[in-house]
């Protein structure tokens, strides 16, 4: 089931063209009956379509992953290792390719989409690694009176089937984070990815099946999640729910789905601090990337900037500057920076959402306008707390810009906030950073950075409304486990 390929202009002689996918259950691949359209966010065009999964579609997903526990679970962890390691060797040989699927399915630039399979490539590493390094410890049962002549340990053991659910905006290295530490870990998984982009899954999907992973171990169906997503959650067969999304939607998987584990990454609105004495020329570029990156549409976007009162005005100059050279367009073109948002409903609630900042009173320094689902990169001042643009998630290429006096002002403005996911300082000074790292409620402090970084294995994860469990392969593959205490009565 090979990707169909065509002239593509300046990236490749090659670009993905219309095709019929197909879902993916118990190690085949079928054809389903309904269909979804598939488009490409820039131009409109359908790049392929999948099946919508019934009931009765969903149902023989899990029972596959069921089924396939007792193998995946048994198989030793080099074995796992292996097929993990070859994984990440198939993506890596595949890059151009699946770089130029990202940049379809999602509007994300063609940059950044090679550096997404990049990041999956590590992803599927680090997981090969993991999978080698699965251990408990020793317990001194003699700490406790009584317990004398118990010898303890705990091991850790797969937690079932588990229930991914991934995002448009990564539609590739959000589905590694997932499936790599599960397959690792020994679980089997039903995976939804996005209903907007799940090219890119099944593609990993097939990769997978090369490499050697057993049949029912990986079950891919796509579908809304109102339908496929609800009955996949509150399936009790299903063990544990691994989501990435909305906190709307978030609540709505842990209402419906009962007595089980839960992962849960549910977006921020990031702020980066800019301390009178930072890198300014560092930390414009930084933040310019971290700003407009996939038009904004990361949950660590960086979408308030508070900048120290007495470099406001030069950071702002050279911020909008770094704004205005941000190349718009067509993300398969190489020298694109901003391509569109995902659906124009997006891109129109961002436009509404900046409009009601204006007419409260906020200015807008540069962008502010909309053409289809492309929206201009915009930086906005005179914003207060109380506005969507600074209060909710734009996910969107708005960053808002605060002028602040001291450092415990800016800290006290970045942790007032329902979210808590990362965020950044820019400042050469070591008591500064450490105020950052005390104060603010969040999962990550990046320092001399933008809340936007994140290297894949890391523990990746938010506090508050952003949610609750971490990823990073490590991290993930400790909570897709359950430690098992064993005593001996000597």
């Amino acid at each position: 089931m090979q990707v169909l390929m065509t002239i593509l202009g300046q990236i490749s002689e090659e670009v993905i063209v219309s095709r019929e996918y197909k879902m993916f259950i118990n190690g085949k691949w079928e054809m389903g009956g309904e269909r979804i359209e598939v488009r490409n966010p820039y131009n409109q065009e359908v790049i392929g379509t999948v099946p919508n999964a019934s009931n009765k579609d969903v149902d023989r997903a899990i029972a596959s992953a069921e089924k396939a526990l007792a193998e995946i679970s048994e198989l030793p962890a080099h074995r796992r290792s292996k097929i993990l390691e070859k994984t990440s060797d198939l993506l890596a040989r595949h890059k151009d390719e699946i770089a130029g699927l990202i940049a379809s399915e999602s509007g994300k630039a063609w940059k950044y989409s090679v550096g997404e399979v990049a990041r999956a490539v590590q992803t599927f590493k680090f997981a090969a690694e993991g999978a080698k390094q699965i251990h408990g410890e020793t317990v001194p049962m003699d700490a406790a009176e009584g317990s004398e002549n118990q010898v303890g340990f705990y091991m850790r053991f797969p937690v079932g089937v588990i229930a991914a659910i991934s995002p448009f905006n990564f539609p590739l290295n959000l589905v590694a984070h997932k499936v790599a530490p599960a397959i690792a870990a020994g679980n089997s998984i039903v995976l939804k990815p996005a209903t907007a982009t799940p090219l890119t899954a099944l593609r990993l999907g097939e990769l997978l099946q090369e490499a050697g992973l057993p049949d029912g171990v990986l079950n891919i169906i796509v579908g809304p999640g109102s339908t496929v997503g609800d009955q996949l959650v509150s399936d009790e067969r299903v063990s544990m729910v691994t989501f990435t999304g909305s906190p709307p939607v978030g609540k709505r998987i842990l209402s419906r789905g009962g007595l089980k584990k839960f992962t849960m990454e549910l977006g921020s609105n990031s702020a980066t601090i800019v301390c009178d004495d930072a890198d300014i020329g560092l930390a414009v570029e930084r933040c310019a990337m971290g700003s407009y990156a996939l038009s904004g549409q990361v949950c660590i976007s960086v979408q308030r900037i508070y900048v120290q009162q007495s470099i406001a005005d030069k950071f702002i100059d050279k911020f909008i500057a770094a704004t205005q050279k941000q190349v718009i367009g067509d993300p398969l073109q190489k020298d694109c920076d901003v391509g569109p948002m995902i659906d124009l409903n997006e891109a129109e609630r961002v436009e509404q959402w900046v409009n009601e900042a204006v007419e409260g009173g906020a200015k807008i320094l540069t962008g502010g306008k909309r053409e289809e689902t492309i929206y201009q990169p915009t930086v906005l001042t005179n914003v207060t707390s109380d506005m969507k643009v600074i209060k909710d998630e734009v996910f969107g290429p708005v960053v808002s810009i605060v002028p602040f006096d001291t450092v415990a002002e800016a800290i006290r403005m970045t942790d007032d906030s329902r979210y808590g996911l990362q965020a950044g300082i820019f400042t050469q000074r070591i008591d500064s950073a450490f105020q950052a790292i005390r104060r603010i409620n969040v999962g990550g402090v990046i320092i001399n950075d933008v809340p936007t970084f994140r290297a894949d294995h890391m523990p990746y994860g938010g506090n508050k409304e952003s949610g609750f469990g971490r990823e990073g392969l490590k991290f993930a593959i400790e909570e897709m486990t359950n430690p098992k205490m064993v005593c001996f009565n000597l």
